[in-house]
């Protein structure tokens, strides 16, 4: 770390065994990610506080390079457990090791990125109510069948609505095996 790490105990006393506590787990988190500037820890005792009496707070901010932090502020109210403080400690630094490691794969780019539903809009409805073409942005036409609207919504569907379509390959070329309707103007009322 290049600033000194900050240990707060708040309404407790400041046993050495809690600060190596600490300052391990800090240490295991250096190690395991290396990016870590600065780091706050508060541990506040147990108090008269009716929604986290009789339960420890922990409280862990670390400062990241370019400006990006990991706070852990958060108590799980219900969880009795927490009135222990080694437990309570564990608890927040697992929690803060889950959020560096999320940071750490966003920044890696190994996050999934799931792509939106094309779009596409409904160019023809055949006078038989069993079937219809859309158009999509690049200006192909996809068969699709009534079956394939969501929520028996074919009924709904004019010419000019929006839509949500997946498109799968058919005997007579591509068409679309789900078509949803976008928004509140892609339904006859």
């Amino acid at each position: 770390m290049q600033t000194p790490v900050q240990i707060d105990f708040q309404g407790m006393e400041a046993k050495p065994e809690t600060r190596t506590s600490v300052m391990n787990h800090l240490e295991q988190l250096e190690e395991r990610f290396g990016r870590v500037t600065a780091g706050r820890v508060v541990l506040k005792a147990p108090g008269g506080h009716h929604r986290t009496g009789g339960l420890y707070e922990i409280n862990i901010r670390l400062s990241l390079p370019e400006g990006r932090e990991v706070n852990v502020a958060r108590t799980a109210q219900a969880d009795e457990r927490h009135a222990d403080l080694a437990f309570a400690l564990n608890d927040a630094f697992k929690r803060a090791r889950r959020q560096l490691q999320d940071k750490v794969h966003r920044q890696r780019g190994d996050v999934k990125v799931h792509e939106a539903p094309p779009i596409a809009t409904v160019a023809q409805l055949d006078p038989s109510g069993e079937f219809g073409f859309l158009e999509t942005n690049d200006g192909r036409e996809i068969y699709f069948h009534r079956n394939s609207v969501l929520n028996d919504g074919f009924e709904g569907l004019s010419v000019g609505a929006r839509v949500t379509f997946a498109e799968a390959l058919g005997d007579k070329g591509p068409q679309a095996s789900t078509v949803k309707p976008m928004g509140k103007h892609a339904m006859k009322v």
